[in-house]
């Protein structure tokens, strides 16, 4: 039967890989993957000889990839896409192949397994009846930065994705943010021998990460207390009047402070010129 399979590959233990995913991955025409080095690793691990053949599909070639995994499915082909590790489409290839699939009539399904998303939210403790998941944190300070003010005042759950070089660094922008007694857990190397879940204040948990953190990371922080109130551009005026006091110019001050609360600059500006 001719279909996307958008097949889940484990996030840690090769144990995880389902009977299902071993039937699909032997017997599939066709098995796209993020990094087919990373694909066959794993096909040793479960014993499986794949029939079919192996390409790449990639962020490179995703675009131009998909309308060719497409069309071999439209002449009969059963097609798996599988990434490293977790589920396709979820931070990872995937999306395009099934959004161009649906277009052409052609049948999608999943094979679900392991996800660090899900893995990490079970495992923090937090909240999980409605949680969020943010994907990859930007890796410019700045952008990074808004996109924390932007939440703030998120109630829900949310989930993050992040590297070990630049996992201190988020921690610390996320303390400045959402306040360092806000509650994270950062969960390490899930599913492996040396698996760690570190939970406790974002001050705390930012401490720690400054000494270096090795290892795939998944990032759980708890939802915004429902009596925080939202902030306005009249009460970080101060912030920026001080900032002024120290000899920054009011526009420059009134930037760096809207940058930090995810407000808009102007608004922060003639706030701070009110309260002059």
């Amino acid at each position: 039967m001719s279909r996307i399979v958008l097949a889940a590959t484990p996030i840690g233990s090769s144990r995880d890989a389902t009977e299902n995913l071993r039937d699909l991955l032997g017997q599939a025409d066709v098995v796209a993957a993020e990094d087919t080095r990373t694909l066959r690793q794993l096909l040793r691990r479960i014993g499986v000889h794949p029939t079919g053949h192996v390409v790449s599909y990639h962020e490179h070639n995703e675009r131009e990839r998909a309308v060719e995994l497409v069309e071999r499915a439209q002449a009969g082909a059963t097609v798996a896409v599988v990434t490293d590790a977790g589920m396709p489409s979820v931070s990872d290839p995937g999306f395009r192949v099934a959004a161009a699939a649906q277009e052409a009539g052609v049948r999608v399904s999943a094979l679900p397994g392991p996800s660090a998303v899900l893995t990490a939210l079970a495992v923090s403790g937090f909240p999980s009846d409605r949680f969020c998941f943010e994907g990859f944190v930007a890796r410019k300070a700045g952008e990074r930065r808004r996109a924390f003010a932007e939440l703030a005042d998120e109630r829900r759950t949310m989930v993050f994705f992040e590297s070990p070089h630049r996992i201190a660094a988020t921690l610390a922008d996320m303390a400045e943010a959402f306040g360092p007694e806000r509650l994270v857990a950062v969960c390490r190397e899930l599913t492996k021998p040396y698996e760690e879940v570190r939970r406790g204040g974002l001050g705390e948990v930012a401490a720690w990460a400054a000494d270096g953190v090795r290892g795939e990371i998944t990032v759980v922080v708890a939802g915004a207390d429902p009596a925080r109130r939202s902030v306005t551009a009249a009460d970080v005026a101060p912030e920026v009047l001080a900032a002024v006091a120290d000899g920054t110019r009011l526009k420059d001050a009134a930037a760096e402070v809207a940058v930090r609360h995810g407000l808009a600059k102007r608004d922060v500006y003639e706030a701070a010129l009110a309260a002059r």
